[in-house]
């Protein structure tokens, strides 16, 4: 069932990305509302393979990528559109492929990313990339950033002119509180990549051996 959710989020996912690329204002903004869905539908799959007792590594590894294509496909989107540069998706992209190559020297050895059978190798390794506070400020970062992203596309559409969409977006608390959650996102996807090298690093010793 979790894995059903997966799949079902990735297919909105994709919904959501083909309203924004309509640039039909009313489109966008339904599509500002699926955006939040999207991200933190991303709770849910996990709830109910805990309610269900279902948890196993490959649902694990399922999530992880499901996560990795939302993540990774909203900033080349948004790169694309000229909202921010493509620094921005290069810099997600390498982390991307860095982390999940070191997880899946961490997998063949029997360790998951996050659960009873993490890789990480001290506390605040195992804090700083599993736990609940990091995850959710992670997760609310990303939500808010996207959900702005694609409120200020909105915004910035011809038919948005003199609108209330454009004041709220373009402009005043809603523009700053919008970047600073951006700039957000982006410097935890640094910081809690970080620990994954360092926990994965007897796994590199391991393979170069």
């Amino acid at each position: 069932m979790a894995n059903l959710i997966t799949l079902g989020r990735l297919v909105l996912f994709f919904f959501t990305l083909g309203l924004i690329y309509t640039r039909v204002l009313s489109l966008v903004l339904l599509a500002v509302f699926l955006v939040v869905v999207v991200i933190w539908s991303d709770a849910l799959d996990g709830w109910v393979a805990r309610y269900r007792g279902s948890t196993s590594d490959f649902g694990s590894v399922v999530d992880i990528a499901g996560d990795r294509i939302v993540e990774t496909c909203f900033w080349i989107v948004f790169a694309h559109l000229g909202l921010i540069g493509v620094w921005a998706p290069l810099l997600v992209v390498t982390r991307g492929i860095v982390v999940d190559t070191l997880r899946s020297l961490a997998f063949r050895e029997g360790r998951t990313a996050f659960g009873e059978k993490t890789m990480a190798r001290s506390a605040l390794t195992e804090w700083l990339t599993a736990s609940r506070f990091m995850r959710a400020l992670y997760g609310s970062a990303k939500a808010g950033g996207f959900v702005f992203l694609t409120g200020l596309f909105a915004a910035l559409l011809p038919a948005a002119r003199g609108t209330p969409v454009e004041a709220v977006f373009a402009s005043g608390p809603i523009w700053w509180l919008g970047w600073a959650a951006v700039y957000t996102a982006l410097v935890l996807t640094v910081v809690r990549g970080l620990p994954v090298i360092f926990d994965a690093w007897e796994y590199i010793a391991g393979a170069r051996a």
